[in-house]
Protein backbone atom coordinates (compact mmCIF):
# COMPACT_ATOMS: atom_id res chain seq x y z
CA UNK A 1 0.00 0.00 0.00
CA UNK A 2 1.29 3.43 -0.80
CA UNK A 3 1.25 6.03 1.67
CA UNK A 4 0.75 9.16 -0.43
CA UNK A 5 -2.12 11.01 -1.86
CA UNK A 6 -3.29 9.42 -5.50
CA UNK A 7 -3.09 13.08 -7.37
CA UNK A 8 0.68 12.88 -6.04
CA UNK A 9 1.35 10.75 -9.40
CA UNK A 10 0.76 13.85 -11.54
CA UNK A 11 3.96 15.39 -12.17
CA UNK A 12 3.66 19.40 -12.18
CA UNK A 13 5.88 21.98 -13.27
CA UNK A 14 8.59 22.99 -11.64
CA UNK A 15 9.62 26.17 -10.92
CA UNK A 16 12.77 28.20 -9.81
CA UNK A 17 13.76 29.67 -6.31
CA UNK A 18 13.20 33.42 -5.95
CA UNK A 19 16.55 35.54 -5.74
CA UNK A 20 17.27 39.02 -5.32
CA UNK A 21 15.04 42.29 -5.37
CA UNK A 22 11.92 41.38 -6.83
CA UNK A 23 9.06 44.08 -7.62
CA UNK A 24 5.29 43.24 -8.16
CA UNK A 25 1.99 44.62 -7.99
CA UNK A 26 0.36 41.91 -5.74
CA UNK A 27 2.54 39.11 -3.95
CA UNK A 28 0.64 35.61 -3.01
CA UNK A 29 2.40 33.73 -0.32
CA UNK A 30 1.04 30.17 -0.54
CA UNK A 31 1.18 28.32 -3.37
CA UNK A 32 -2.00 25.91 -2.88
CA UNK A 33 -5.03 25.70 -5.00
CA UNK A 34 -6.21 28.92 -3.64
CA UNK A 35 -3.21 30.78 -4.19
CA UNK A 36 -3.03 30.25 -7.34
CA UNK A 37 -6.67 30.42 -8.46
CA UNK A 38 -6.18 33.89 -6.82
CA UNK A 39 -3.19 34.73 -9.12
CA UNK A 40 -5.15 33.20 -12.08
CA UNK A 41 -7.46 35.77 -11.52
CA UNK A 42 -5.74 38.43 -10.83
CA UNK A 43 -3.44 37.91 -14.20
CA UNK A 44 -6.61 37.40 -16.12
CA UNK A 45 -7.68 41.09 -14.89
CA UNK A 46 -4.12 42.81 -16.02
CA UNK A 47 -2.66 42.76 -12.49
CA UNK A 48 1.32 41.92 -12.07
CA UNK A 49 1.40 38.57 -9.86
CA UNK A 50 3.73 36.73 -8.30
CA UNK A 51 3.27 33.40 -5.83
CA UNK A 52 6.25 31.93 -3.81
CA UNK A 53 5.75 28.87 -1.98
CA UNK A 54 8.10 27.74 1.03
CA UNK A 55 8.34 23.87 -0.72
CA UNK A 56 6.66 22.88 -3.96
CA UNK A 57 3.41 24.02 -4.99
CA UNK A 58 0.14 22.00 -4.36
CA UNK A 59 2.26 19.52 -2.15
CA UNK A 60 0.70 20.19 1.23
CA UNK A 61 -3.34 20.19 1.81
CA UNK A 62 -4.35 20.90 -1.76
CA UNK A 63 -2.42 17.71 -2.92
CA UNK A 64 -4.10 15.31 -0.18
CA UNK A 65 -7.81 16.58 -1.14
CA UNK A 66 -10.62 14.02 -1.75
CA UNK A 67 -11.47 16.89 -4.71
CA UNK A 68 -15.03 17.19 -4.09
CA UNK A 69 -16.59 19.92 -6.00
CA UNK A 70 -19.36 21.07 -3.83
CA UNK A 71 -21.67 23.64 -2.21
CA UNK A 72 -22.90 21.80 -0.23
CA UNK A 73 -20.74 21.64 3.07
CA UNK A 74 -22.02 20.01 5.79
CA UNK A 75 -25.41 21.24 7.79
CA UNK A 76 -24.06 24.82 7.57
CA UNK A 77 -27.19 26.64 5.58
CA UNK A 78 -28.93 26.02 8.98
CA UNK A 79 -26.45 26.80 10.88
CA UNK A 80 -25.93 30.35 8.59
CA UNK A 81 -29.57 31.32 8.81
CA UNK A 82 -29.97 30.55 12.38
CA UNK A 83 -26.35 32.44 13.17
CA UNK A 84 -26.57 35.45 10.53
CA UNK A 85 -29.62 35.29 8.60
CA UNK A 86 -31.16 34.21 5.60
CA UNK A 87 -29.75 36.36 3.71
CA UNK A 88 -25.88 35.38 4.27
CA UNK A 89 -27.08 32.24 3.71
CA UNK A 90 -28.13 32.96 0.21
CA UNK A 91 -24.74 34.88 -0.14
CA UNK A 92 -22.58 31.56 1.14
CA UNK A 93 -24.49 29.51 -1.26
CA UNK A 94 -24.50 31.84 -4.19
CA UNK A 95 -20.57 31.71 -3.81
CA UNK A 96 -20.36 28.13 -3.62
CA UNK A 97 -22.86 27.32 -6.74
CA UNK A 98 -20.83 30.07 -8.60
CA UNK A 99 -17.29 28.02 -7.95
CA UNK A 100 -18.68 25.16 -8.95
CA UNK A 101 -19.88 26.49 -12.67
CA UNK A 102 -16.79 28.27 -12.66
CA UNK A 103 -14.79 25.43 -12.24
CA UNK A 104 -17.21 23.12 -15.10
CA UNK A 105 -16.39 26.41 -17.32
CA UNK A 106 -12.05 26.09 -16.79
CA UNK A 107 -12.38 22.32 -17.37
CA UNK A 108 -14.03 22.80 -20.76
CA UNK A 109 -10.11 23.62 -21.64
CA UNK A 110 -8.49 21.75 -19.00
CA UNK A 111 -8.48 17.66 -19.18
CA UNK A 112 -8.41 17.52 -15.39
CA UNK A 113 -11.07 14.15 -15.59
CA UNK A 114 -14.21 16.94 -14.69
CA UNK A 115 -17.55 14.95 -13.79
CA UNK A 116 -20.42 16.29 -13.04
CA UNK A 117 -22.44 14.18 -10.10
CA UNK A 118 -25.08 14.67 -7.55
CA UNK A 119 -23.56 15.10 -3.79
CA UNK A 120 -25.32 13.72 -0.66
CA UNK A 121 -24.69 14.59 2.84
CA UNK A 122 -26.26 11.28 4.83
CA UNK A 123 -27.24 10.93 8.04
CA UNK A 124 -27.07 7.66 9.98
CA UNK A 125 -29.43 8.68 13.15
CA UNK A 126 -30.45 12.21 12.71
CA UNK A 127 -33.04 12.63 10.26
CA UNK A 128 -34.32 16.20 11.91
CA UNK A 129 -31.14 17.55 11.49
CA UNK A 130 -31.14 17.21 7.56
CA UNK A 131 -34.91 17.78 7.15
CA UNK A 132 -33.53 21.31 9.16
CA UNK A 133 -30.94 21.54 6.74
CA UNK A 134 -33.45 20.91 3.46
CA UNK A 135 -36.15 23.83 4.90
CA UNK A 136 -33.03 26.33 5.14
CA UNK A 137 -31.80 25.67 1.90
CA UNK A 138 -35.66 25.69 0.36
CA UNK A 139 -36.05 28.73 2.26
CA UNK A 140 -33.38 30.24 0.00
CA UNK A 141 -33.29 28.69 -3.23
CA UNK A 142 -35.91 26.61 -5.60
CA UNK A 143 -34.05 24.21 -7.47
CA UNK A 144 -31.24 21.55 -7.14
CA UNK A 145 -31.97 20.03 -4.25
CA UNK A 146 -34.11 17.25 -2.88
CA UNK A 147 -34.43 14.70 0.20
CA UNK A 148 -33.43 10.98 -1.04
CA UNK A 149 -33.29 7.94 0.95
CA UNK A 150 -29.55 6.42 0.64
CA UNK A 151 -29.48 2.63 -0.39
CA UNK A 152 -26.02 2.23 -1.94
CA UNK A 153 -23.56 2.26 0.82
CA UNK A 154 -22.54 0.25 3.42
CA UNK A 155 -24.57 1.97 6.05
CA UNK A 156 -27.88 1.80 7.62
CA UNK A 157 -28.79 5.31 7.09
CA UNK A 158 -31.76 7.79 7.65
CA UNK A 159 -31.62 9.33 4.57
CA UNK A 160 -29.55 12.58 2.34
CA UNK A 161 -30.18 15.92 1.58
CA UNK A 162 -28.77 16.20 -2.36
CA UNK A 163 -27.63 18.73 -4.03
CA UNK A 164 -27.76 17.88 -7.98
CA UNK A 165 -25.31 18.74 -10.70
CA UNK A 166 -22.26 19.39 -8.57
CA UNK A 167 -19.14 17.97 -9.43
CA UNK A 168 -15.61 15.85 -8.75
CA UNK A 169 -11.91 16.01 -10.92
CA UNK A 170 -8.13 15.51 -10.42
CA UNK A 171 -6.88 18.86 -8.86
CA UNK A 172 -3.67 18.48 -9.47
CA UNK A 173 -4.28 17.84 -13.21
CA UNK A 174 -6.36 21.17 -13.19
CA UNK A 175 -3.76 22.98 -11.06
CA UNK A 176 -0.74 21.93 -13.16
CA UNK A 177 -2.67 23.75 -16.84
CA UNK A 178 -3.29 26.82 -14.26
CA UNK A 179 0.26 27.12 -12.95
CA UNK A 180 1.88 26.91 -16.09
CA UNK A 181 0.54 30.51 -17.15
CA UNK A 182 1.72 32.09 -13.58
CA UNK A 183 4.70 33.70 -12.39
CA UNK A 184 6.01 31.54 -9.75
CA UNK A 185 8.67 30.98 -7.30
CA UNK A 186 9.08 27.33 -5.41
CA UNK A 187 11.22 26.64 -2.60
CA UNK A 188 11.30 30.22 -1.21
CA UNK A 189 10.25 30.50 2.56
CA UNK A 190 9.11 33.66 3.72
CA UNK A 191 10.44 34.68 7.23
CA UNK A 192 9.08 37.98 7.39
CA UNK A 193 6.57 40.52 6.03
CA UNK A 194 6.78 44.16 6.71
CA UNK A 195 4.22 46.25 5.15
CA UNK A 196 4.77 45.49 1.77
CA UNK A 197 7.92 43.53 1.68
CA UNK A 198 8.43 40.20 2.03
CA UNK A 199 11.85 38.17 2.79
CA UNK A 200 13.00 35.04 2.38
CA UNK A 201 16.75 33.80 2.71
CA UNK A 202 17.47 34.62 -1.17
CA UNK A 203 15.06 37.16 -1.87
CA UNK A 204 13.67 40.59 -1.19
CA UNK A 205 9.61 41.05 -2.98
CA UNK A 206 8.56 44.50 -2.70
CA UNK A 207 4.68 44.60 -3.74
CA UNK A 208 1.41 47.21 -2.93
CA UNK A 209 -0.28 44.21 -1.84
CA UNK A 210 -0.21 40.86 -0.24
CA UNK A 211 -1.84 38.08 0.06
CA UNK A 212 -1.70 35.17 2.78
CA UNK A 213 -2.76 31.95 1.36
CA UNK A 214 -0.92 29.51 3.34
CA UNK A 215 -3.02 27.37 4.51
CA UNK A 216 -3.00 28.96 8.49
CA UNK A 217 -1.78 32.08 8.00
CA UNK A 218 1.59 32.70 9.93
CA UNK A 219 1.49 36.31 10.71
CA UNK A 220 0.67 36.74 14.86
CA UNK A 221 0.44 40.06 15.53
CA UNK A 222 -2.54 41.12 13.44
CA UNK A 223 -6.20 39.13 13.20
CA UNK A 224 -5.58 36.96 16.02
CA UNK A 225 -5.96 34.07 13.91
CA UNK A 226 -4.37 31.51 16.77
CA UNK A 227 -7.46 32.43 18.38
CA UNK A 228 -9.58 31.71 15.78
CA UNK A 229 -8.74 28.79 13.88
CA UNK A 230 -7.67 25.20 14.81
CA UNK A 231 -7.27 22.29 12.65
CA UNK A 232 -8.54 19.15 12.57
CA UNK A 233 -6.94 16.16 10.88
CA UNK A 234 -8.07 13.26 8.71
CA UNK A 235 -7.40 10.52 6.61
CA UNK A 236 -8.59 8.67 3.19
CA UNK A 237 -7.85 4.95 1.84
CA UNK A 238 -8.04 4.49 -2.33
CA UNK A 239 -9.39 0.52 -2.71
CA UNK A 240 -9.49 -1.02 -5.71
CA UNK A 241 -11.78 -3.73 -6.76
CA UNK A 242 -14.94 -1.57 -4.89
CA UNK A 243 -17.68 -0.46 -6.39
CA UNK A 244 -18.67 2.04 -8.26
CA UNK A 245 -21.10 4.78 -6.46
CA UNK A 246 -23.59 7.28 -8.11
CA UNK A 247 -22.99 10.09 -6.77
CA UNK A 248 -20.70 11.17 -3.60
CA UNK A 249 -21.51 10.86 -0.08
CA UNK A 250 -20.48 12.86 3.20
CA UNK A 251 -21.84 12.28 6.79
CA UNK A 252 -23.16 15.09 8.27
CA UNK A 253 -20.95 13.78 11.60
CA UNK A 254 -17.71 14.82 11.31
CA UNK A 255 -16.89 11.69 12.49
CA UNK A 256 -18.24 10.39 9.99
CA UNK A 257 -17.18 8.76 6.55
CA UNK A 258 -16.85 10.15 2.50
CA UNK A 259 -17.19 8.10 -0.55
CA UNK A 260 -16.10 9.33 -4.16
CA UNK A 261 -14.87 7.23 -6.87
CA UNK A 262 -11.87 8.14 -9.49
CA UNK A 263 -11.94 5.93 -12.14
CA UNK A 264 -11.48 2.30 -10.59
CA UNK A 265 -10.44 3.43 -7.13
CA UNK A 266 -13.04 3.93 -4.47
CA UNK A 267 -11.86 6.80 -1.83
CA UNK A 268 -13.05 6.63 1.40
CA UNK A 269 -12.41 9.39 4.16
CA UNK A 270 -12.56 9.41 7.88
CA UNK A 271 -11.08 9.40 11.10
CA UNK A 272 -10.90 12.90 11.42
CA UNK A 273 -9.67 14.50 15.10
CA UNK A 274 -8.16 17.16 16.26
CA UNK A 275 -4.62 17.50 15.53
CA UNK A 276 -2.55 16.68 18.38
CA UNK A 277 -4.89 13.88 19.38
CA UNK A 278 -4.70 10.21 18.81
CA UNK A 279 -4.73 9.00 15.07
CA UNK A 280 -7.29 7.30 13.87
CA UNK A 281 -6.38 5.98 10.17
CA UNK A 282 -6.14 2.67 11.50
CA UNK A 283 -10.03 2.76 12.61
CA UNK A 284 -10.50 4.25 8.64
CA UNK A 285 -8.55 1.00 7.62
CA UNK A 286 -10.45 -1.38 9.64
CA UNK A 287 -14.40 0.31 8.36
CA UNK A 288 -12.72 -0.01 4.49
CA UNK A 289 -12.06 -3.54 5.35
CA UNK A 290 -15.34 -4.81 6.87
CA UNK A 291 -17.79 -2.48 4.57
CA UNK A 292 -15.29 -3.99 1.22
CA UNK A 293 -14.48 -7.08 1.82
CA UNK A 294 -13.17 -7.95 -1.59
CA UNK A 295 -11.50 -4.64 -2.31
CA UNK A 296 -7.69 -3.76 -1.52
CA UNK A 297 -6.19 -0.65 -0.33
CA UNK A 298 -4.52 0.28 -2.64
CA UNK A 299 -3.68 4.62 -1.14
CA UNK A 300 -3.20 5.67 2.07
CA UNK A 301 -3.16 9.40 2.78
CA UNK A 302 -3.80 12.13 5.33
CA UNK A 303 -4.40 15.97 5.76
CA UNK A 304 -5.45 18.69 7.88
CA UNK A 305 -8.21 21.16 7.34
CA UNK A 306 -8.33 24.79 9.29
CA UNK A 307 -11.71 25.03 11.53
CA UNK A 308 -13.32 28.85 12.11
CA UNK A 309 -15.29 29.47 14.79
CA UNK A 310 -18.60 29.96 12.94
CA UNK A 311 -18.06 27.43 9.95
CA UNK A 312 -17.58 29.79 7.44
CA UNK A 313 -14.11 30.92 5.92
CA UNK A 314 -11.98 33.72 6.58
CA UNK A 315 -11.49 35.72 3.21
CA UNK A 316 -10.74 39.24 2.71
CA UNK A 317 -8.57 41.51 4.71
CA UNK A 318 -6.02 40.08 7.60
CA UNK A 319 -7.51 42.58 9.72
CA UNK A 320 -9.22 46.27 9.75
CA UNK A 321 -5.68 47.64 10.81
CA UNK A 322 -4.06 46.12 7.50
CA UNK A 323 -5.61 47.94 4.16
CA UNK A 324 -3.32 46.25 2.17
CA UNK A 325 -2.72 42.60 3.94
CA UNK A 326 -5.29 40.21 2.40
CA UNK A 327 -6.15 36.50 3.94
CA UNK A 328 -8.39 33.50 2.58
CA UNK A 329 -8.12 30.55 5.30
CA UNK A 330 -10.64 28.24 7.61
CA UNK A 331 -11.73 26.30 4.69
CA UNK A 332 -13.23 23.91 6.88
CA UNK A 333 -12.43 20.66 4.52
CA UNK A 334 -14.38 22.53 1.51
CA UNK A 335 -11.34 23.73 0.29
CA UNK A 336 -12.27 23.34 -3.59
CA UNK A 337 -14.71 26.02 -3.62
CA UNK A 338 -14.06 27.86 -1.14
CA UNK A 339 -10.81 28.22 -2.91
CA UNK A 340 -12.47 29.52 -5.88
CA UNK A 341 -14.94 31.94 -3.95
CA UNK A 342 -11.65 33.27 -2.38
CA UNK A 343 -9.91 33.91 -5.55
CA UNK A 344 -12.76 36.22 -6.92
CA UNK A 345 -13.39 38.13 -3.49
CA UNK A 346 -9.59 38.62 -3.42
CA UNK A 347 -9.49 39.70 -6.80
CA UNK A 348 -12.13 42.09 -6.41
CA UNK A 349 -10.72 43.97 -3.55
CA UNK A 350 -7.77 44.60 -5.18
CA UNK A 351 -9.53 45.99 -8.16
CA UNK A 352 -11.60 47.53 -6.02
CA UNK A 353 -14.82 46.49 -7.15
CA UNK A 354 -17.94 45.55 -5.12
CA UNK A 355 -18.08 41.35 -4.46
CA UNK A 356 -21.81 40.66 -3.94
CA UNK A 357 -20.81 37.75 -1.27
CA UNK A 358 -17.84 39.15 0.06
CA UNK A 359 -19.76 40.49 3.58
CA UNK A 360 -20.16 36.52 4.96
CA UNK A 361 -16.39 35.87 4.86
CA UNK A 362 -15.71 39.01 6.37
CA UNK A 363 -12.35 38.19 8.50
CA UNK A 364 -12.75 40.74 11.26
CA UNK A 365 -16.84 39.30 11.92
CA UNK A 366 -17.45 38.81 15.74
CA UNK A 367 -14.91 36.07 17.43
CA UNK A 368 -17.73 35.78 20.14
CA UNK A 369 -18.38 32.33 19.13
CA UNK A 370 -18.17 29.12 21.93
CA UNK A 371 -15.33 28.18 20.31
CA UNK A 372 -13.29 30.47 20.90
CA UNK A 373 -13.06 29.53 24.69
CA UNK A 374 -12.45 26.07 23.30
CA UNK A 375 -9.50 27.17 21.18
CA UNK A 376 -7.94 29.74 23.95
CA UNK A 377 -8.57 27.11 26.87
CA UNK A 378 -6.71 24.15 24.74
CA UNK A 379 -4.16 26.91 24.20
CA UNK A 380 -3.63 27.77 27.67
CA UNK A 381 -3.52 23.91 28.90
CA UNK A 382 -0.80 23.09 26.38
CA UNK A 383 1.25 25.98 27.02
CA UNK A 384 1.69 25.22 30.25
CA UNK A 385 2.18 21.17 29.60
CA UNK A 386 5.88 21.31 30.94
CA UNK A 387 7.01 18.71 28.59
CA UNK A 388 10.03 19.10 25.39
CA UNK A 389 9.45 19.26 22.50
CA UNK A 390 7.86 22.93 22.26
CA UNK A 391 6.48 24.06 19.05
CA UNK A 392 8.48 27.61 17.81
CA UNK A 393 5.27 29.03 16.60
CA UNK A 394 3.48 30.14 20.43
CA UNK A 395 5.81 27.28 22.50
CA UNK A 396 2.82 24.76 22.79
CA UNK A 397 4.08 21.09 23.79
CA UNK A 398 4.18 18.94 21.03
CA UNK A 399 2.05 15.89 20.77
CA UNK A 400 3.90 12.14 19.20
CA UNK A 401 2.26 10.50 16.73
CA UNK A 402 3.74 7.13 16.09
CA UNK A 403 1.83 6.38 13.13
CA UNK A 404 2.57 8.70 11.00
CA UNK A 405 6.55 9.71 12.54
CA UNK A 406 5.55 13.18 13.42
CA UNK A 407 5.15 16.18 16.10
CA UNK A 408 2.17 17.53 16.09
CA UNK A 409 0.75 21.04 17.82
CA UNK A 410 -2.72 20.42 19.97
CA UNK A 411 -2.98 24.43 20.03
CA UNK A 412 -2.77 25.56 16.28
CA UNK A 413 -1.75 22.35 14.47
CA UNK A 414 1.48 22.74 13.13
CA UNK A 415 3.36 19.54 12.00
CA UNK A 416 7.19 18.46 12.25
CA UNK A 417 9.33 15.31 11.38
CA UNK A 418 10.95 13.07 13.54
CA UNK A 419 14.17 14.94 12.87
CA UNK A 420 12.05 18.09 13.45
CA UNK A 421 11.65 19.67 9.63
CA UNK A 422 8.56 22.04 9.64
CA UNK A 423 5.64 19.88 7.78
CA UNK A 424 2.45 21.99 8.10
CA UNK A 425 1.96 25.74 9.95
CA UNK A 426 1.69 28.11 11.18
CA UNK A 427 4.91 27.38 12.50
CA UNK A 428 7.31 29.46 10.14
CA UNK A 429 10.33 27.40 11.07
CA UNK A 430 11.92 23.85 11.79
CA UNK A 431 12.54 22.63 15.35
CA UNK A 432 15.64 23.54 17.14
Amino acid sequence: MEHNSIWQEIKLPEFQVAVGNIKTDVLIIGGGIAGLLTAYKLKKSGVDCVVVERGRICRGVTGNTTAKITAQHGLIYSKIAKMYGRSRAAMYLHANLSAVKKYAELSREIDCDFRRADSYLYSLDNRAALESELAALESITKKGVRFSEVKELPLNTVGAVVFENQAMFNPLKFLAAIAEKLKIYENTHIIEVNCKTALSKSAKITADKIIITTHFPFINRWGSYYLKLYQSRSSVVALENAPTLPGYYMDENVNGFSFRNYGDLLLIGGGARKTGEPCRSRELMDFAKRAYPNASLRNLWSAQDCITLDGIPYIGNYSPFTPDLYVATGFNKWGMTTAMAAAEILRDKILGKENDVAEVFDPSRSIWHKQLLVNGGNAVKNLLTPTAPRCPHMGCALKRNALEHTWECPCHGSRFTDDGKLLDNPANRDLE
